[in-house]
């Protein structure tokens, strides 16, 4: 029992309880046990709050109702009592009701709270069904039993919220509910009670069996035939699970929480036992991937109810339509289902074909509940040997030869777990999280995803996002190939080792057991084996070098090998996440793309010499500024003391840009700083022409990063004339292209004040580090390696993100006076891939010593801990940008 009724002894007891149940828990006392105790002791409170504070009063009745009506409590829930009033309430009846609540939120209660007539609680019931269905389950506390009954029975079907009314509004409710959620589970912060397959699932089905018919609890279902002793086996084991996890977010949070936040994972991971397996399988991934297949599961169920709901409560009264199909089927009321009970028994294999039937007849509303339930209770039946029958075989290759809305037949075919079944190997990556911001959805949600981006390029319409897909998909001889392709291209994550070359042996051994030939066989496991191929060279490499596109045109040989990869690249890359896909990346793609399919027509055994396109970049520059008005000769004598290295790496329009600017600004004393809109899409373009100083890079990217500008790609150029020509492509913080003329302006203009300043010193502490980034900060991996075309060395980072991270990374190669030639920045959701061309002060590559130094010296300043740039002085002497 509680203690006297002051408040700091009454949270010393509620404590001491807290800390009894806490150990419970740990103890793996039953959860039901546990959450009901919680309910039974903050009941002792809060009566014995109401005795000392409101007495005993008969014009007044304490309910509890929600979660803490049913009886069910975890260690930080909220506390949602009525207080019942007879009539209105008085100025004596108002201060003790007053002084009851005070009292509760002293004990630092999450209380939830409202006084009403009678009148007015049925009237706000009957107007919002939120607050009737907190009424359906209400538990009188203490007060009067007969004002408690008078509520009861004004809350009656025949009175408010039929069952049939009550169940469409439950229905929109959930479905508007879902949508919340993105209409998945699969959340990287996944709400496990608001979200799909969460416990509000749960509780959906109870509160419909309540209203409509009567159900005291569910097993009463079951007793009526409406629900299968399997399903409220399942819905049951579910409770406990999400219980489970509810309780232990709570303790471990200190506080309500029914978020995975990030931030607990890890945490809630080793609690449940959870271990580092290998580092493409870490503990917490594991413990994710059971949560997702969890929820997934009862999702499935919660669906195939309410569909049962549907059928039975909102269903046509009038006579069934049925028109029978050949081969097992028929359709009622517009939606298919089998023949008979016993269909399933005889043939198997019209699991698959039911597909097949949807598929050929999208006129068809969908399938009824009680043929998903035979799937359900015959999914045992698909073992090895219903997979190799000849029979299924050809009706599930058909379904991909056919092609018509595969990605939603194949998003059924797993609802129902149907797909899951027939290919173990998908089975595996269900569920399957990867711990990072960049892979927002499991691997399996993001392998329809990408089918769903193929099924878009197919489609044939103009699309401003994906300019050429549509074109390209037109021209694929089998589009089939590019399906299977999406479907296996990540297939294989999370076995170890490389799942690319995993996933090529399973995308091999299907296409040859379902009867594809052998050449179109070879190109689906080229395209799994290579699928990263073209992302790689296009964020990683200088695509403006020959050497770098014919290198890439030898790996994949064959244009129709290009367009396959190339549809296939855009599809992987949209289906990641839906922040990823951005006007650079399609430039960058078409771009390589082009400049392939320019290198395969020119044969191979004859590519563009770095000399050849050196050349056709000048005599295309110096034509189009002489048309311009600008004398050739003037336009030689800028020229003078650029390296060659300026015109093999930008474009003969970034030339002609450039040139002008610096013409028309005549003889500047200072940077000149310029920003243009992206002219093709693609990125915008800032560049900068200023004196060669100490610092002057590492100072552009920081001016940049302050400004709120993503650089995505970064050239630098030192002139012999003591002169620096560094370009950047930018983007704006949310992925866009195009910026505000007057914003660019300003841009400029601090950027100009920025390189003015007598000393280039950078800022010595880093920015704020968001906090959704604080949990995925990981060691740096840093490697140097000879840099293929020969320009120097090539410095490879991949690290965790961070706001400054270029500037604090140029503030180091300044330190160790070294200087940047290039750079390409890709970011993935958390996780950074920097690939920067770096020299010596002579523009030579780096030698062995002089690599351990700057690795040692950047795994220093990039250590997670570590919050401040480097320190050491800037060289003095000729400039290292």
């Amino acid at each position: 029992m509680p203690p006297a009724p002051e408040a700091s002894a009454c949270r010393a007891w509620l404590a001491e309880v807290d800390r009894q149940l806490a150990s419970g828990f740990r103890r793996e006392v039953d959860i039901e046990h546990l959450v009901r105790q919680r309910a039974a002791a903050v009941d002792e409170l809060v009566v014995s709050a109401w005795r000392h504070r409101v007495g005993a009063e008969e014009g007044v009745a304490l309910i509890a109702v929600g979660g803490y009506g049913r009886g069910e409590l975890h260690p930080h829930s909220d506390i949602d009592v009525l207080m019942l009033l007879a009539r209105t309430e008085d100025e004596s009846l108002s201060a003790r009701l007053a002084d009851f609540v005070t009292f509760l939120w002293d004990l630092k209660l999450d209380l939830g709270h409202s006084v009403r007539t009678l009148k007015q609680c049925l009237a706000a019931a009957r107007q919002d069904v939120v607050v009737a269905t907190n009424l359906l389950e209400m538990r009188l506390l203490e007060g009067p039993a007969r004002l408690y009954q008078r509520l009861e029975a004004g809350l009656a079907p025949k009175r408010m919220w039929s069952g049939r009314a009550y169940f469409e509004a439950k229905k929109n409710e959930q479905l508007s509910r879902h949508r919340r959620f993105g209409g998945t589970a699969y959340n990287l912060e996944p709400n496990l009670k608001e979200g799909p397959g969460g416990l509000r699932d749960i509780q959906m089905v109870t509160w419909v069996a309540n209203r409509h018919y009567g159900a005291a609890s569910l097993h009463d279902l079951v007793e009526v035939g409406f629900l299968e002793e399997r399903e409220y086996g399942a819905l049951i084991d579910g409770q406990r699970y999400l219980w489970r996890l509810r309780f232990a977010l709570h303790l471990l949070a200190g506080r309500k929480e029914d978020r995975l936040l990030f931030d607990l994972q890890r945490a809630l991971a080793a609690e449940f036992g959870y271990r580092d397996a290998r580092p493409d399988n870490l503990g917490v991934e594991q413990f994710m991937q059971r949560y997702f297949r969890r929820v997934m599961h009862l999702e499935r169920l919660n669906e195939r109810l309410l569909q049962a709901f549907d059928e039975d409560i909102l269903g046509d009264r009038r006579p069934a339509r049925i028109v029978a199909l050949e081969d097992g089927f028929k359709v009622r009321n517009g939606y298919l289902e089998f023949a008979d009970e016993d269909t399933l028994d005889r043939r198997p294999e019209l699991i698959v074909k039911l597909f097949a039937v949807l598929q050929q007849m999208p006129e068809l509303k969908g399938v009824r509940a009680g043929a998903t339930r035979q799937i359900r209770r015959h999914l045992d039946r698909m073992d090895d040997k219903f997979r190799h029958d000849p029979e299924v075989r050809r009706i599930f290759a058909g379904l991909w030869r056919d092609g018509r809305r595969l990605p939603q037949i194949l998003e059924r075919m797993h609802r129902y777990e149907v797909l899951d079944r027939y290919l173990p190997a998908f089975r595996r990556i269900v569920g399957r999280m990867q711990f990072d911001l960049f892979h927002v959805y499991t691997v399996d949600q993001h392998t329809l995803e990408v089918l769903k981006y193929v099924q878009r390029f197919a489609e044939g319409a103009s699309d401003p996002d994906y300019p050429m897909a549509s074109e390209i998909f037109a021209r694929l001889d089998k589009p089939v190939l590019l399906y299977l392709a999406a479907f296996f291209h990540d297939l294989a994550k999370g076995r170890g080792g490389d799942h690319s070359e995993l996933g090529e042996a399973e995308a091999r051994r299907f296409c040859t057991d379902h009867g594809f030939a052998e050449g179109e066989t070879n190109l689906v496991a080229w395209l799994v084996r290579h699928h990263l191929l073209m992302s790689i060279t296009a964020q990683r490499q200088d695509i403006g070098d020959p050497v770098v596109v014919n290198r890439f045109a030898r790996s994949v040989g064959d244009p129709v090998y290009l367009d396959y990869l190339y549809l296939l690249t855009l599809a992987d890359i949209s289906g990641t996440s839906p922040k990823l896909w951005n006007s650079w990346k399609a430039r960058l793609l078409a771009d390589l793309y082009l400049l392939t399919h320019a290198a395969l027509g020119r044969g191979l055994e004859n590519p563009v010499q770095r000399s050849e396109r050196i050349a056709a970049i000048r005599e295309e520059s110096s034509a189009a500024l002489a048309t311009a008005g600008l004398d050739r000769a003037r336009v030689s004598a800028c020229w003078e003391g650029w390296p060659e290295d300026y015109f093999l790496r930008h474009t003969a329009d970034q030339v002609i840009w450039q040139t002008r600017s610096i013409l028309e600004a005549g003889d500047l004393d200072g940077p000149l700083v310029r920003i243009r809109q992206a002219a093709r899409g693609g990125a915008a373009e800032l560049f900068v022409h200023a004196p060669n100083r100490d610092g002057t890079f590492a100072t552009i990217v920081d001016a940049i990063g302050r400004a709120g500008l993503d650089i995505v790609d970064a050239r630098a150029v030192n002139t012999a004339d003591g002169m620096v020509i560094d370009s950047f492509q930018v983007l704006s913080a949310d992925g866009s292209a195009t910026l505000d003329q007057a914003w660019s302006d300003s841009v400029c203009r601090r950027l100009e004040r920025a390189l003015n300043r007598r000393s280039l010193t950078l800022p010595q502490r880093q920015p704020r580090m968001p906090q959704r980034l604080v949990h995925f900060q990981r060691p740096p991996s840093i490697a140097l390696r000879p840099d293929p075309g020969g320009h120097g060395t090539e410095l490879e980072l991949i690290c965790s993100d961070r706001p400054g991270l270029l500037a604090q990374v140029s503030a180091v190669l300044l330190s160790q006076q070294v200087r940047i030639r290039g750079a390409r920045i890709a970011t993935f959701g958390d996780r950074v891939e920097d690939f920067i061309l770096i020299s010596d002060r002579e523009d030579r590559p780096l030698n062995e010593a002089r690599c351990e130094q700057l690795k040692t010296a950047l795994t220093e300043a990039l250590d997670p801990d570590r919050t401040a740039l480097p320190r050491r002085p800037a060289p003095s002497g000729e400039a290292a940008q």
